[in-house]
């Protein structure tokens, strides 16, 4: 698995909704997301100054699997699960699995530093841990230069 900082245009799939209108309308996005499948179940929190993202990626290897990248504190996350291949004489087979790529893209927290983000994957959820600086996080006033 890698973690890989770049600068590259972002480019959001056109069946993703941004992370603000999950927030603002998740029965809507729920909706969306399971009618058009290809994204990534979620849960985040805050945790010791330490912003943690939870991934749902069961049956995939996260060594040959998953990409991780950081643009312009936006975390991109893709993963894609292969099909298994089954004998044609089984009779009555019915899957629901889903299989190809998976993509979801989150804003990062204020003061996010993405040097130091880590990864782990057990039992099929990936967990990010990335590090937050609260001062860097902080807001700075601007003063109104006038003549």
């Amino acid at each position: 698995m890698t973690i890989v900082k770049h600068r590259d245009e972002l480019d959001w799939p056109a069946w993703e909704l941004p992370s603000w209108f999950h927030r603002r309308w998740p029965e809507v996005a729920d909706m969306w997301r399971d009618q058009l499948g290809g994204t990534i179940p979620i849960e985040e929190f805050d945790e010791d100054g330490t912003h943690v993202v939870r991934a749902e990626m069961p049956g995939i290897d996260p060594q040959r699997d998953v990409e991780i990248t950081v643009t312009d504190h936006t975390l991109h996350l893709r993963a894609e699960r292969r099909s298994e291949s089954r004998s044609e004489e089984a009779t009555g087979y019915h899957s629901e699995f889903r299989y190809g790529s998976f993509e979801r893209i989150e804003q990062l927290p204020a003061g996010a530093t993405v040097d130091d983000v880590t990864a782990t994957y057990a039992d099929g959820i990936l967990e990010l841990r990335i590090p937050v600086d609260i001062d860097a996080a902080g807001t700075k006033r601007i003063e109104v230069a006038h003549d």
